[in-house]
C-alpha cells in the first residue's frame, strides 16, 4: 500500500473517532462539586454570623442561641435540570431546615423565593415546600416510610432530581415526593440554597455536595 495513503487513512480515522468521542462527551452530564469543604467560594449568604465551615461541612445555626430568622447560604450560579445530591445532619430539638432549588433571592431580603426540600420534626422530613411564593407544601412525604430509614442526629442523604416541571426527592433512597408542576408561569430555574429556620437553638449541617447538570 502507498505509505502516503496509509498515513491519510489513518488520519481520517484517528479524527473520526475523536469526533465521536467529542459528540458522545457533550451529550453527557456535566458533574461537579458545588462545596469545596474549605471556603465558602461560589456561595453567599451570612457567613459572618449564620454560617460557618466545620469538619468539612457547612454549619448553620447554634446550639447556644436562638436563630433570629430564616437564613440561606445560596449558590451564585444558578440551575435548571440537574440531580443534586448532599448529605445533612439536624441538632437541637424543633430544627427546621431545607434545600432549596430552582430558587431567587429577595432583594435586600434575607429571604428567597422557590422550592424547597424539606427537613425536620414534625413531620417536614422529604415534602417539597413553596418558599414564600405560594407558601404551602406542594407534596407531603410518606412519614411511616421515611422514619424507617431516617437517623436523626445522625448524617443522612437527600437525592433531589429536577428535569423539566417534575421535581423528585428522596432520603437515604426511599423517594419521599415525585411532584410535576402544573403552573406554567412557576420558573423551573434558579440557584441552590442550604437553609437553617428561625427558632430555638439549632444547627443544620451540610456535606459532600455534588450536582449533575442534566442536558
Amino acid at each position: 500500500m502507498n505509505s502516503n495513503l496509509s498515513t491519510k487513512t489513518g488520519l481520517c480515522l484517528c479524527l473520526l473517532i475523536s469526533l465521536i468521542s467529542s459528540s458522545a462527551d457533550s451529550g453527557q452530564a456535566k458533574k461537579s462539586r458545588l462545596f469545596d469543604g474549605k471556603s465558602f467560594k461560589g456561595w453567599e449568604g451570612d457567613v459572618q454570623k449564620t454560617f460557618r465551615i466545620q469538619d468539612g461541612a457547612v454549619v448553620g445555626g447554634s446550639l447556644s442561641a436562638k436563630v433570629p430568622r430564616n437564613e440561606f447560604l445560596c449558590t451564585r450560579k444558578s440551575y435548571q435540570n440537574f440531580v443534586l445530591r448532599l448529605k445533612f445532619k439536624l441538632l437541637g430539638t424543633g430544627t427546621n431546615a431545607g434545600v432549596q432549588i430552582r430558587s431567587k433571592r429577595i432583594p435586600n431580603h434575607h429571604e428567597v423565593i422557590g422550592y424547597q426540600a424539606d427537613m425536620g420534626d414534625p413531620e417536614w422530613w422529604g415534602c417539597l415546600y413553596d418558599e414564600s411564593r405560594r407558601k404551602k407544601v406542594l407534596a407531603k412525604s410518606d412519614l411511616a416510610a421515611v422514619t424507617k430509614v431516617l437517623k436523626r442526629n445522625d448524617w443522612n442523604e437527600y437525592v433531589i432530581r429536577c428535569e423539566g416541571k417534575r421535581v423528585q426527592l428522596s432520603i437515604n433512597g426511599v423517594q419521599t415526593v415525585d411532584y410535576v408542576e402544573p403552573d406554567d408561569s412557576i420558573e423551573q430555574s434558579g440557584v441552590i440554597c442550604l437553609q437553617i429556620h428561625g427558632g430555638p437553638p439549632s444547627e443544620a449541617w451540610y456535606k459532600d455536595i455534588s450536582i449533575e447538570e442534566l442536558p
